[in-house]
Parts: structure tokens; sequence; C-alpha cells
């Protein structure tokens, strides 16, 4: 009867009952429509970004090669027919219309070889293999610096991985150079330098069956936004405690020959059965709706059982939260506000949002 009580106060609004439901979904889908769009510029679609070479050698060539190889990137070498001027790369980024400008200063290539011979010519002259510093007078060579503009809203790790991966094409190009002056300088042909690089890297991934996992928006957002979608539980629950209480129900129920537990188990069974039905709805949704929606469909790769005894955990956690605030609570403006944004509050710390690792310290150990 305490079970049925409950059922009948939440017949009595429809209206709210269906919001229950619909609105989880809506967010939901909703929110991974606009992750999966976010997954796919950064895994498939190519960043345009503006190259100025002002070098016109090796050096520009390599790097404007290893740029397009990567597949990550959309090279721009000019505006209007015209090549693009240093002046112009930097304005185009700081307005906002471009990511990055990578500007190659003039002479890289020959002054870079040229520094490369006068640093092998004095290996080999105090060898005594060769006397070619007394023959060519030194050339004093500045240092140069290849520009880099950002736009300012870039993200760190986007601009140290720009950064490491221009370092290293140059750096292959400096090695290349430093083993041909040496091979020019000994005059042997037909020596052949090893030139691949000894250390490898090998990214080891997580496999199911030996199949790779691979995160989707579908993988990253049901989840994380079931679980947050079911909380919302909080707010109904705590404000029909609050009616109880403002309205003398309650004071009526324990009147009666029933006990407290008895009492708060109708509760929790009739909201555990809307927190099921809410889990299982997202699910049929992420599974069948999806596709359709040109989502990818959620996988399942654990037991359901497994999956339900943790949801069902989750909305005993809700439920017991719910309760806290309803009690606590004197009125429904007291209750509504507080149990809705303590629910995005405690979303927030517990990582849907923000991944733990990115938040500042203190917050860790808030969460923690």
């Amino acid at each position: 009867m305490s079970v049925l009580k409950e059922i009948l106060l939440l017949k009595r609004d429809l209206g709210g009952v269906i919001i229950l439901f619909v609105m989880p979904l809506v967010l939901v889908i909703t929110v991974t429509l606009i992750q999966d769009s976010t997954f796919k510029q950064t895994s498939n679609a190519k960043i345009p970004i503006l190259l100025v070479d002002n070098d016109k050698g090796k050096v520009s060539e390599s790097v404007n090669e290893n740029l397009k190889k990567s597949n990550a990137f959309e090279i721009v070498t000019l505006f209007s027919g015209k090549p693009i001027t240093d002046e112009e790369a930097k304005q185009a980024v700081f307005k906002g219309k471009y990511q990055l400008a990578i500007v190659i200063p003039e002479h890289l290539s020959s002054d870079l070889q040229a520094k490369i011979d006068q640093n092998v010519n004095k290996i080999m002259s105090s060898l005594g293999i060769s006397d070619s510093l007394a023959k060519k007078p030194e050339k004093k060579i500045t240092q140069k610096e290849v520009k880099l503009y950002f736009d300012p809203a870039v993200q760190l790790g986007f601009k140290n991985g720009v950064m490491s991966s221009i370092d290293k094409m140059i750096s292959q190009i400096e090695t290349q150079s430093i083993y041909s002056a040496f091979e020019e300088q000994i005059g042997e042909s037909d020596f052949d330098f090893e030139q691949k690089s000894f250390i490898n890297f090998k990214e080891i991934v997580p496999t199911i069956g030996n199949k790779e996992i691979k995160p989707n928006s579908v993988q990253h957002n049901v989840p994380a936004w079931t679980l947050f979608a079911m909380f919302f539980i909080v707010i109904p629950l705590s404000i029909n405690i609050v009616k109880e209480k403002s309205q003398g129900t309650f004071v009526r129920l324990r009147t009666n020959p029933v006990r407290s537990w008895v009492v708060i188990a109708g509760k929790t069974i009739t909201y555990l059965m809307i927190c099921m039905i809410q889990f299982y709805m997202m699910l049929a949704v992420a599974i069948f709706l999806f596709p359709h929606l040109g989502l990818p469909a959620l996988s399942l790769n654990f037991s359901v059982i497994l999956m339900s005894i943790v949801a069902l955990f989750c909305g005993f956690a809700a439920i017991g939260y719910g309760i806290l605030v309803g009690t606590i609570a004197k009125t429904q403006e007291q209750s509504a506000p507080f149990g809705s944004t303590s629910v995005i509050i405690l979303a927030a710390i517990g990582g849907v949002w923000v991944p733990v690792f990115a938040m500042p310290r203190i917050m860790q150990i808030v969460r923690s």
C-alpha cells in the first residue's frame, strides 16, 4: 500500500513523470550528437594551417611533405593565388580564421648546411684529415627561427604536439646532412651510414578478443550522462517529501500502526523502478535509435546483468540522497533548487564533464 500511495502521487502529475523519462533521453541524445561531431573533427577532418615558405629549400620541402603525410593538416600556401606573407599569416591566425601558421625563414636550408659543413670541417681538421678550414674562411651564421603563430584558443596539447613534430622533422634533416657531410669529407661515396632511427615508439592499445578498443562519442557519453540523469530523481522525490510534511500527510502516516521503514521502503521501491526504467530506456535508445541518427550504436562489451546491478545501486544512492534533501528542506523552494544544483556540482566533481586528471589538485583532493 505504501508503494501504491507513491504511484498514485506520481499519477496525479503525469506531466512530471513524462519529463522524468523524456528529458534524460533528450539530454543523452543532444550531448552525444554534439560530442560525435567533436570526435569526428579530431579524428577524421583535416585542420587547415598556413605555411609561409621563405626558404624554398630542402628543409621547407621536407616540412611540407611530412605535414601532408600526417593526414592531419591541410596546407594552405596561397591567398588569392599569391604566396602568403608573414604579416598576412599572422593576422589570419590572430583573427581566428586559422588555428596555426608556420613561417620558415629565408636561407634556412643553405645556412643549416653551411653550419654543418663548418662543424664537420672542424672535426676532420682536428683529426688531421682535412685542411678545409685553412682554405675557406669561416662564415658567421646566425641562429634561425621557425615562427609558429597559434590561435589563442588552441589547447596547449595541440601546440606542444605541433612544435614537437616540426622539431623532429628538422632534426632528421640535420642528422641526414651531417652524415652526408662526413661521407663527402671521407671521400667514400659507397660508405653507407645507417640513418634510420635506432629507437622507435610502439603504442600498445587495450583490446578485447584481439580487437582494439576505440572510444567514440556514444561509449564516452551514454554511461556518464545516464548516471547523471538518474540522480535527477532527487528533485521529485524531495519535493514529495516536503509536500507530505507541509500538508500534514506525514503526521497522519505516523499515527498509523506502520513502521517508518515501511514508508521509506514504499518511496524507495517506487523511485527505484523509475530509475531502472530510465536506465533501460537509455540503453535501448543508444543501441537501437542512435544508428538511425548517424551515431555508432552502444557496444555492450560486458554483461547486462552486471551493468544492471551497478545501475541498481546507483539508483539506491540517488534515492538516498533525495530522501536526505527532502528530510532537511522545509519548503519546495529549498529542495528543488538545492537538489538540482547539488547534483550538477557532484557530477562535475565526479568527472562527468572534466576528466579527473585535468582538475586542479584541490578538486582532486575533494573528489577523493
